[in-house]
């Protein structure tokens, strides 16, 4: 790539960014990150109030295996000789995870275990990646859902003073370093954990931070969609925020006498709304849909999410429309055996579609409990090959034009150059029609309906423009047997065994060359497997249709 096309990529993608985000950038590219506050106030006294109900365990990626070995994201440090907090052989993300401390919420440590590990933070990690403003804000929740249960820590007069202190620092750094450059969820989380600190002490110093609720209010109300779904368009990344805010509703009710006007009923209706937005990305397994930067085991399930929100009065709100999000762009169908869900929106949000893949009019499908059709998932965040097959447009049930992506992806987390995506027709439990123009080849539309029956789900593709070669790509999910058949008219289908012994037909579009291949799923952070993936090919293409037929 030339000087002058970088130059073009790079402008195409710091276009859309927001007057103070971009300002915000290139104070931190002179600045770097900035130092912990330091401050001569006494360390604040904790609020009084028992939460209504527990908090939930940390995540099941995060564990302590026994003698000292941490488990982040499938990467294993032996710790045995003491935790070395600048440890950086698991990449960025992973030092961002222990930082955070979801491990400190592991069920099998002891409260003993708790308190001497976050003494050791506190003593031996004064500057460094800990204290990044996203960590930090992260860190807080945790060791504040821990403090205000006092069977979780084991407290002596010392070591009280010295974990309280040690929040009021790291509140007021994170005050003073807000992720304005970053936006999305970073900023987000922020402001949720500087008022949680404000929330989980008294005094001139919680009020400072409680003073940041009218902020936090509005990013929540930027942030997620009147559908409930979060701007970023990942349901990972939307249920980690769904439980930060049933974790602040849950310490507010605790904490009545001192919470701002409007938190809690701001608290209340975004859960619920942002409830129902998970169920609509969540399949029949009870595990989120993998579009976007998603994975399983980092953020807690849909069901265990709706019980611990009816503990604190939350449920699902009721939809507009079952089974869309308008605004956030995915549509559901549901019907006999089938469960689908289809993306039908553009990289989003413009400002920041840092966690965006090429994934227009892609679907996952479920066969009863079963993932027929697979996203790819995230295996790392780390710029190269991986990161770039996760977001590649063949990596999504989708079609490629020209050996093109669908979005100008490049490093690990930019986007130049965007689709432009529309919903045409949505009719619940029937029938899903999109149209998606990628950035890539702007001469060309595709168009894709979806049509739900009984037994039976129906794709079809249009393509207007001049003739260009394609690709179709249809990602299964591991442990499906498939079988390719030609039979002498040129037709093809897909035979279908499922690891439950349930049998699926697929018709395929004519006059493409079909094969099967193996590809990767990286379906939970540092794990690859290997699954088959269905790929034809075309020198041109205008029409086709697909046809799935449960066979039983």
């Amino acid at each position: 790539m030339t000087a002058i096309q970088q130059l073009a990529r790079m402008l195409r993608t710091v276009r859309p960014l927001r007057p103070r985000q971009f300002i915000a950038e290139i104070l931190y590219l002179v600045r770097g990150v900035g130092s912990p506050v330091r401050s001569e106030e006494a360390e604040p006294e904790l609020s009084s109030g028992i939460p209504l109900a527990p908090f939930l365990p940390g995540p099941v990626h995060a564990r302590w295996l026994g003698k000292g070995v941490l488990q982040l994201i499938n990467h294993r440090a032996d710790f045995s000789r003491g935790v070395d907090w600048s440890y950086a052989e698991g990449g960025p993300l992973w030092a961002y995870l222990l930082h955070n401390c979801d491990h400190l919420r592991d069920e099998g440590l002891t409260s003993e275990r708790r308190a001497e590990l976050i003494r050791d933070w506190i003593q031996n990690h004064t500057s460094g990646v800990g204290w990044d403003s996203h960590p930090t804000c992260l860190r807080i929740l945790n060791w504040g859902k821990l403090l205000v249960f006092p069977e979780n820590l084991a407290l002596d007069g010392n070591f009280s003073r010295q974990i309280r202190g040690s929040l009021a620092q790291q509140a007021d750094t994170l005050d003073a370093h807000l992720e304005v450059r970053v936006q999305g969820n970073h900023l987000l989380s922020n402001l949720l954990g500087i008022v949680f600190a404000g929330l989980l002490f008294d005094g001139p110093r919680a009020d400072r931070w409680l003073g940041r609720s009218e902020a936090l209010i509005r990013e929540i109300d930027l942030q997620f969609n009147d559908d409930g779904g979060h701007e970023e368009r990942s349901p990972m990344y939307h249920a980690l925020l769904l439980e930060n805010l049933l974790d602040t509703l849950n310490l507010a009710r605790a904490r009545l006498d001192r919470v701002p006007d409007k938190l809690i009923e701001t608290l209340e209706e975004v859960a619920s709304r942002a409830l129902f937005a998970l169920s609509v990305w969540s399949l029949p397994d009870g595990e989120i849909s993998l579009f976007g930067d998603s994975v399983f085991g980092v953020s807690n399930r849909l069901d265990t999410l709706v019980e611990y929100a009816e503990v604190l009065g939350v449920v699902p709100a009721r939809p507009a429309t079952l089974g869309l999000l308008d605004s956030t762009g995915f549509a559901r169908l549901d019907g006999g055996a089938f469960a689908l869900i289809v993306s039908v929106a553009a990289p989003s949000p413009a400002h920041q579609p840092g966690h965006a893949h090429c994934d227009a009019l892609a679907f996952e499908l479920s066969c009863g409990d079963e993932r027929v059709v697979a996203d790819t998932g995230v295996f790392e965040y780390v710029s190269g090959e991986r990161r770039r097959i996760s977001r590649a447009t063949l990596s999504h049930s989708t079609l490629e034009i020209g050996g093109l992506e669908q979005a100008e992806i490049w490093g690990a987390h930019r986007i130049g150059g965007r689709s432009r995506v529309r919903l045409v027709d949505f009719q619940p439990g029937a029938r899903i029609e999109a149209t998606c123009e990628a950035w890539s080849t702007p001469q060309h539309l595709h168009r894709r309906v979806f049509t739900l029956q009984e037994g039976a789900l129906e794709i079809r593709d249009r393509l207007k423009g001049p003739p260009m070669p394609v690709c179709f790509s249809l990602p299964l999910a591991p442990g499906i047997k498939v079988r390719l058949i030609h039979d002498q008219d040129g037709r093809s289908e897909l035979q279908m065994i499922l690891p439950s012994g349930s049998r699926i037909r697929v018709m395929l579009p004519v006059t493409i060359e079909w094969r099967i291949e193996p590809h990767v799923y990286f379906s939970r952070f540092g794990e690859e497997e290997e699954r088959e993936r269905i790929l034809g090919e075309a020198r041109s293409f205008e029409s086709g249709t697909w046809r799935f037929e449960f066979l039983g």
